[in-house]
């Protein structure tokens, strides 16, 4: 499929036809798009929740659902009170973009950012997807394992992560009371009915309480 006209057809409507007529977005199965013409698709429709995939796929993420909205508030609130309280870190929530060394554009549920490789960008990566993958990752699974937010998604996700450069990623699976922990080397551990996380050495003293983040 010619990316140029499957793009103007999905990023610029018609003049005959409201912008609303875009919703909910469709698009056709073999379309595939650069991190720049995602950038543009994502502006032109701002209430969609989208990632690319490294092959130039679009991925369609559905909303979370009020439980998991109510769990990630809670993460972001602890890791921001840890960043504010040791230094050197942004905290970035779920409708962040980040365009990966491999060309896929995703977006943890939280992630951490050394802030040196955040000052190290200019303001124009500032203010698109900042092209970098965070230091430390966190996705909250969904009760289904079906779709894009789903255990076996999050599995590939937290890979690629590992594989662009992430520290450490944590998959939160709420429904279970475990954690899989992703280290560097892509591997990944499981913690059964955890309580904590503590992060180790590259983000002292940073220890999540799971007990809220389970009962949120």
């Amino acid at each position: 499929m010619a990316v140029t006209s499957s793009l103007a057809a999905v990023a610029a409507p018609s003049d005959a036809e409201p912008f609303e007529a875009l919703a909910p977005l469709r698009l056709p199965a073999d379309l595939r798009l650069t991190p720049e013409q995602f950038e543009r698709v994502c502006a032109e429709n701002r209430e969609a929740v989208l990632e690319l995939a490294a092959d130039g796929r679009i991925i369609a993420m559905t909303p979370t659902g009020s439980e998991t909205g109510a769990r990630n508030s809670r993460l972001e609130m602890r890791l921001l009170l840890w960043a504010d309280k040791v230094g050197g870190w942004k905290v970035f929530g779920s409708s962040s973009g980040f365009r990966l060394p491999d060309g896929s554009v995703l977006s943890p549920d939280a992630s951490l950012v050394r802030l040196e490789r955040w000052q190290a960008l200019s303001a124009e990566q500032r203010r698109g997807f900042a092209p970098l993958c965070p230091d430390l990752v966190v996705e909250l699974a969904s009760p289904s394992d079906e779709g894009p937010r789903g255990v076996s998604a999050l599995r590939q996700k937290m890979a690629n992560y590992q594989a662009n450069g992430a520290r450490l990623g944590w998959l939160l699976l709420p429904q279970e009371r475990a954690v899989e922990v992703w280290g560097a080397s892509g591997t990944a551990s499981r913690q059964e009915q955890a309580t904590a996380l503590e992060a180790g050495a590259d983000f002292p003293s940073l220890r999540l309480n799971l007990l809220e983040i389970w009962d949120a």
